[in-house]
């Protein structure tokens, strides 16, 4: 018995008692924030969709250009626009610039592969190609004459553009030379280019150059502007025959507000014009023969409050003036 007990004592004695450890807690979950919503484009920089129409925008309207508001602002010319009902008219309006130093170089549709396409219009150092439409108030076809930058400051060439020496004070008087689009004496009223019936002016050197340019789209004043003019009835081609009542605008927007011009042609419409009669479409079509160049032009010179813009009292020292021009520029820069 004892050598039993001793035995299982000795058995016993090996034995190594193993307790397991609690298993480890779970890790706490950690929150992570989901990253966030890209940001929307600035408000001064949207981008203009492309836009197709299946057939040729109305020759350009015949109007005068409405006097700068503002020392700094630029002229974007009026335009067709096409939307769902066809083509509006997007009227020209004084401008401010996203920044000192760039040009407008305005939009032309061009005829490409059986369609009508809009080339939209931007902001760049220089002037590019537009079709070779000839918009006026300096914008010939080629290039732009109404005005250049001198430092931080433009300086607009009242030989073409309607300026008030009051409000505007850095001018220049250059002669501008519309030498394109001009047949005889009736300036060219076409609205696009290509085609069998559209412009044939195609792109120069420089020109070309300038495409490869950075550019700045049209500022949200511009795209509200056009917006307002694609919900206005008025200036739907189909409504007004190619003779919109709103041909410019003295800013942005502005289709109800003094200094409105309409188109020659153009029906009256009734409460809209706060501006007198000399902005009642009715009167402007009295101005004269819409189109016609005359040879013998002489340069703008209308003022403030119907003073010569130049300084000059009426008429030209050569005898009375029996019916001397009107105030505003000829929208086809025929002065040369």
């Amino acid at each position: 018995m004892a050598c039993i007990a001793l035995t299982a004592i000795s058995l016993l004695g090996g034995c190594v008692v193993r307790v397991a450890a609690p298993p480890p807690p779970p890790p706490r979950p950690v929150y992570v924030a989901p990253p966030p919503p890209p940001p929307p484009p600035p408000a001064d920089a949207p981008t203009d969709a492309p836009v197709q129409a299946s057939e040729p925008p109305p020759p350009l309207p015949d109007y005068d250009q409405p006097p700068c508001p503002e020392d700094g602002y630029m002229w974007t010319p009026g335009y067709w626009a096409w939307g769902p009902a066809g083509y509006y008219w997007v009227p020209g309006t004084w401008v401010s610039p996203p920044r000192v130093g760039v040009l407008w170089t305005p939009g032309y549709w061009g005829f490409v592969g059986g369609a009508y396409l809009w080339h939209g219009g931007y902001w760049g150092p220089h002037i590019g190609y537009y079709g070779g439409v000839n918009y006026g108030f300096g914008y010939v076809g080629v290039g732009f004459g109404g005005g250049r930058w001198v430092g931080n400051s433009f300086a607009y060439n009242r030989a073409v553009t309607n300026v008030n020496v009051t409000v505007v004070h850095n001018v220049v008087n250059e002669t501008v030379v519309n030498n394109v689009n001009v047949t005889n004496v009736t300036v060219n009223k076409t609205s696009y280019n290509g085609g069998p019936n559209g412009l044939q002016a195609r792109p120069t050197a420089a020109e070309q150059a300038v495409a490869r340019e950075q550019h700045t789209p049209p500022t949200a004043l511009q795209h509200q502007h056009v917006q307002e003019a694609s919900r206005n009835p008025d200036l739907q081609a189909k409504a007004n025959g190619g003779h919109p009542a709103v041909a410019a605008t003295p800013r942005p927007g502005a289709f109800h507000a003094q200094g409105v011009v309409g188109a020659r042609g153009a029906a009256p419409v009734a409460n809209r014009f706060n501006g007198g009669a000399g902005n009642n479409p009715a009167n402007q079509a009295s101005r004269g023969t819409p189109g016609q160049v005359n040879p013998q032009a002489r340069p703008n010179t209308a003022g403030p409050n119907g003073a010569r813009p130049n300084g000059q009292p009426k008429g030209n020292g050569q005898g009375k003036q029996k019916n001397p021009p009107k105030d505003h520029p000829r929208r086809e820069d025929d002065r040369h």
